[in-house]
């Protein structure tokens, strides 16, 4: 038995206790005649005392040769400690020892394993063992790990039968890039690891299991970012004989689970906001409700003065910034230039100061007055003391512009609190959306979404106007999970098959077997996926979801610990019949 108790346990409880605790080394501390170690293991940390009066001279040794992260195994009894420390729940007591067993010696480590650490990014990631030992990152898995055996215990408890569906399956041109997996029995030819197990879950669903879930792993090749990696977990449900109304109240009841069970906090039920409204007042499908700042729509009171600049706009609009009237000349010059930045791309920006006394100063005094910058305070809901910042130009841009300045002024403000818990459901995405370039419809979501009722004639008539049975459940400004009803019909996947461009023979190339499937009795049929990573990170009150994986890839899908991906030998090559030709 390497260990009676754990690092974490000991209290004044088990003084005069004969224990055998393991762990690694924190640190040590000797003062001579005296010699403490701090042990560490996953559960916390216990103080060791070696000293010239109750210890031997070899075991005083022992200790005072000790470095950081050796790996230890000590028989000793507990005692009380002289010096308390309130700071860690076995500061009370000690461990006097008696018998010490070096496991394993350690090299100095590259980086400090503390709370508060010296080592950089990159090098953690390198040696990302080591970093799995500091409290934050270990913490951050444990509480992942709490996360899934929440979902895991709720959709069993509501029926769902975990069924896990295949990781080599078939390359599809739709969405991302797929990671492809070349066969060396069938040369010449290639898997895909799966993006989703999509097509999978749906023939569950004809196989007649109507409540499916998975907590499975997805692989998209697409550019990374902080929220966005190469490997991702999915919490992914599918459910049959259901309406969106049976799907969005299934999975806000877990979402209202996870709050109260994971972070304490008690939700009414979630409220519903349409694709247009959002971008409307938000400028994004994705809007965080934790703070006000809606868009204030600006044309009917800003055109037809004598400025160009708006007059030549599709859409003049703008927020209220609460409290920043108060803005000098060079905070307000810093602000447009913010807004200027590439990243943004907005020509430029109009602005009101709404004083105390129910006055305005604009940017553009000489073109509007008082009565005019009183219906722009209307129109965006500004009180005395606020910001009102206005951008123009082509909808889209402008929205988009405007909602990247107004998660910017809550990010300055304080108003995005990580303790602070503000769901929505938004729903009736289009279906389609229209490629400039190629001048080809893609599905926004994927193509076995369903549209909505009644609107099959206009996919023939008018396909961008065609709503889709689709929802994204949306948490403090991301989207955590998305979903819709599925087409379960052969002829209508046909006919969505068609509009996004397949031939006949494509379609069943790519799609037979799932379009075979639906004439041997699909009933209908809907599901959502949860981004389980990014769900965790929020919960978790923290930005990136690589503070939440195990092993993360950094930014360019690279793992420095192992070095992946890598070059593979030569007889690997021919053995899969691939040779590869790079050019330098």
């Amino acid at each position: 038995m390497y260990r009676s108790h754990s690092c974490g346990e000991l209290r004044e409880s088990h003084i005069n206790n004969e224990v055998t605790l393991a762990g690694w080394v924190q640190k040590t501390r000797d003062k001579g005649f005296v010699v403490w170690v701090d042990l560490r293991d996953r559960y916390g940390i216990t103080q060791l005392i070696f000293d010239e009066e109750r210890s031997s001279k070899e075991l005083l040794e022992q200790a005072r040769n000790l470095g950081r992260e050796f790996v230890l195994q000590v028989k000793g009894k507990v005692i009380e400690r002289t010096s308390k420390n309130s700071n860690i729940p076995t500061g009370d007591i000690e461990v006097l020892v008696q018998e010490l067993n070096l496991l394993n010696p350690s090299k100095t480590p590259p980086f400090t394993i503390e709370d508060q650490t010296d080592g950089g990014e990159d090098l953690r990631m390198k040696y990302r063992y080591l970093d799995i030992r500091r409290n934050p990152v270990k913490e951050n898995l444990i509480f992942r790990s709490k996360v899934t055996m929440e979902v895991r215990n709720y959709l069993s408890k509501e029926g769902f039968i975990e069924i896990e569906t295949p990781y080599l399956i078939k390359s599809t041109p739709e969405g991302a890039r797929d990671f492809v997996v070349p066969s060396r029995m069938n040369q010449g030819q290639f898997y895909a690891l799966p993006q989703s197990p999509q097509t999978f879950k749906q023939l569950l669903m004809v196989g007649g299991m109507d409540k499916y879930f998975q907590i499975v792993k997805c692989f998209r090749d697409e550019d990374l970012r902080a929220d966005r990696q190469p490997e991702f977990t999915q919490i992914d449900c599918e459910m049959a004989f259901v309406g969106q109304e049976d799907i969005l109240n299934a999975f806000e009841g877990l979402t209202r689970h996870l709050l109260k069970e994971i972070k304490g906090v008690e939700t009414v039920a979630f409220p519903r906001m349409t694709f247009d409204e959002a971008m409307a007042k938000y400028g994004n499908d994705k809007p965080d409700i934790r703070f006000g700042m809606e868009f204030g729509e600006l044309n009917a009171v800003a055109q037809h003065k004598d400025f160009k600049v708006f007059n030549a706009a599709d859409l003049v609009v703008g927020i209220a910034v609460p409290g920043v009237a108060s803005y000098s000349r060079k905070e307000l010059d810093a602000l447009v230039d913010w807004v200027r930045r590439p990243q943004v791309g907005a020509k430029g920006m109009v602005y009101v100061k709404c004083n105390e006394d129910g006055t305005f100063k604009s940017s553009v005094d000489k073109f509007y007055g008082q009565l005019d910058l009183a219906n722009w305070a209307k129109a965006t809901a500004a009180k005395p003391g606020d910001l009102i910042c206005v951008l123009s130009g082509d909808t889209d841009q402008t929205r988009t512009q405007l909602s990247a300045l107004r998660m910017e002024m809550a990010e300055r403000l304080g108003l995005r609190k990580k303790d602070v818990f503000a769901p929505l459901w938004v729903v009736d995405f289009p279906l389609l959306e229209l490629d400039e370039e190629t001048g080809r419809y893609h599905a926004m979501h994927h193509p076995f979404t369903s549209p909505k009722p009644g609107q099959m004639e206009l996919l023939e008539t008018d396909p961008g106007k065609v709503k889709a049975n689709a929802y994204d459940l949306v948490l403090n400004g991301n989207e955590i999970g998305g979903g819709s009803i599925r087409i379960h019909d052969k002829d209508i996947q046909s006919t969505m098959f068609k509009h996004l461009g397949f031939s006949p023979e494509e379609a069943k190339a790519q799609f037979g077997f799932l379009m075979d499937a639906f004439q041997y009795g699909a009933p209908p049929h809907g599901g959502i996926a949860f981004g389980l990573d990014r769900l965790v990170s929020i919960l978790g009150g923290q930005e990136t979801i690589r503070d939440f994986i195990a092993f993360p890839k950094n930014n360019s899908g690279r793992d420095v610990m192992i070095d992946a991906p890598s070059p593979i030998d030569e007889d690997q090559l021919k053995e899969l019949n691939l040779k590869l030709d790079i050019q330098s």
